[in-house]
């Protein structure tokens, strides 16, 4: 092979790469509205009924693990936008030592957040760091929203 045929093939792998990062960014983080709810239970999510009750209103279940490095973060956006809107509650769930958690709610990813109604039916599924204006976007739907009643 000699360096032109070398050369081309290495730029065409660069730009392959670079179209394959741009186009996951752009994914990540949106939500997923979801047309078939499924109602999800504390139990389901290794919860006691009593431990840490859903809100009156919405809720956010971020499932972390312990290496994630974008888990933080939107841990942060998530308690802060709960704060803010009576009725909302945010859930950390770590799913790094309970993979049929995980397996239950087929992560890809971590973080990866269901923004639940009140009646914890799931509105919508933000896989990745959550971006504010699908967090408000989602919130707004779970919280106006007609439920189906299906269960996982």
């Amino acid at each position: 092979m000699d360096a032109l045929t070398a050369s081309l093939a290495l730029g065409g792998l660069v730009v392959l790469a670079a179209a394959s990062g741009f186009l996951i960014r752009a994914r990540e983080g949106r939500a997923k509205i979801l047309t078939n709810a499924v109602r999800v239970t504390p139990e389901q999510l290794g919860l006691r009924r009593g431990d840490l009750p859903f809100g009156s209103t919405a809720t956010f279940v971020q499932f972390s693990t312990e290496y994630c490095a974008k888990c933080p973060a939107t841990r942060v956006l998530l308690a802060e936008t709960a704060r803010a809107h009576p009725g909302v509650r945010h859930v950390d769930i770590d799913v790094t030592q309970r993979p049929d958690i995980a397996q239950r709610f087929t992560l890809k990813q971590t973080p990866t957040t269901l923004v639940l109604d009140e009646a914890g039916m799931i509105a919508a599924r933000i896989g990745g760091a959550p971006r504010p204006d699908a967090l408000a976007r989602a919130l707004d739907i779970a919280r106006r929203r007609d439920h189906g009643s299906y269960t996982i």
